[in-house]
């Protein structure tokens, strides 16, 4: 068995305007993803894939790739527009990928044995994260069941904007009931409380709620569940929403755990999270990372020989 960290890294960066997958944030060159993969290989992950376009392939392998090559093994999968079930067309105007879902399918022929970790390329996640992972596919024999690492809502949010994020509920042995994609979270005006939006109305958001972050432990058996839904869904998504319409992972996941197809354990980080949703995020998180350095978490050069 060999643990595998697979990286979303396909986003367009919208929001962020520019490929942030690979923008500099450390005080030595490094993006985030350089200590996602840091801390992955120190929790004991052999093998990374690399989820992106297909036309970014010379930029990952540059800035990212030819110097962690070393340490770890490297695989690309890329997502294609084009890569749908038989019988669907892609919308003419359509320009971004399927979603979250569609990008792990991009991974079906590669991630045959092993368990993995998917998470997002742009997120700061932290090392406990991935030992808690790492630690649970030691522990755990049954093949459906999954675990994620779930973060308080208040500890990912933006000050500069709206977030999307995987709002979640579990029982009492920590087993997820039930997940939900909820965009347009952020802080009220007096910043004391959380908000997201609804049908054009701002609604509250209990403060310590647990958010997934895109931060999955997976065993390969997800993927065939994940292409029947994606199949089924593709259809009528392209129907009413031709152009924006994503299949994202968390509410698919949401209806594996709701017809009893799967076990997902909540896992709780200890660390805290961050991100880059936009480009005035970059200051403060180049601080915290500069602060981890500091205290000696990271090296000054990650991938010293």
């Amino acid at each position: 068995m060999k643990k595998t960290l697979v990286i979303l890294a396909a986003g367009m960066g919208s929001r962020y305007g520019g490929l942030k997958q690979v923008d500099t944030l450390g005080s030595n060159g490094e993006s985030i993803i350089d200590f996602t993969i840091y801390d992955a290989i120190k929790s004991g992950f052999e093998k990374l894939v690399l989820i992106i376009r297909k036309e970014h392939e010379e930029i990952f392998e540059e800035h990212i790739v030819k110097k962690i090559r070393p340490f770890i093994e490297v695989t690309y999968a890329f997502q294609d527009i084009n890569d749908i079930p038989e019988g669907n067309t892609v919308p003419e105007e359509r320009k971004k990928p399927w979603g979250t879902t569609h990008a792990l399918l991009a991974c079906r022929n590669i991630l045959k044995d092993d368990p993995f970790v998917i998470c997002n390329a742009d997120d700061f996640y932290g090392r406990d994260a991935f030992e808690k992972v790492s630690k649970y596919f030691d522990e755990t024999t049954d093949d459906n069941e999954y675990c994620m690492v779930g973060y308080k809502v208040e500890n990912t949010l933006s000050d500069n904007g709206t977030v999307t994020r995987g709002v979640c509920q579990k029982d009492e042995n920590n087993y997820l009931t039930s997940i939900k994609e909820v965009m347009n979270i952020k802080w009220n005006d007096n910043h004391d409380g959380v908000e997201f939006e609804e049908d054009g109305t701002y609604l509250p958001l209990e403060m310590g709620t647990p958010v997934s972050m895109n931060f999955w432990g997976f065993k390969p058996s997800i993927i065939g569940k994940l292409q029947e839904i994606f199949t089924a869904e593709l259809p009528e998504g392209i129907k009413t929403n031709p152009l924006k319409y994503e299949a994202l992972l968390p509410n698919h996941v949401g209806f594996l755990v709701n017809d009893n197809k799967a076990k997902v354990k909540v896992l709780t980080s200890e660390d805290s999270w961050f991100g880059v949703t936009y480009q005035a995020d970059k200051p403060s998180v180049v601080a915290k990372i500069q602060s981890f350095k500091d205290n000696g978490t990271y090296p000054f050069d990650l991938w010293k020989k």
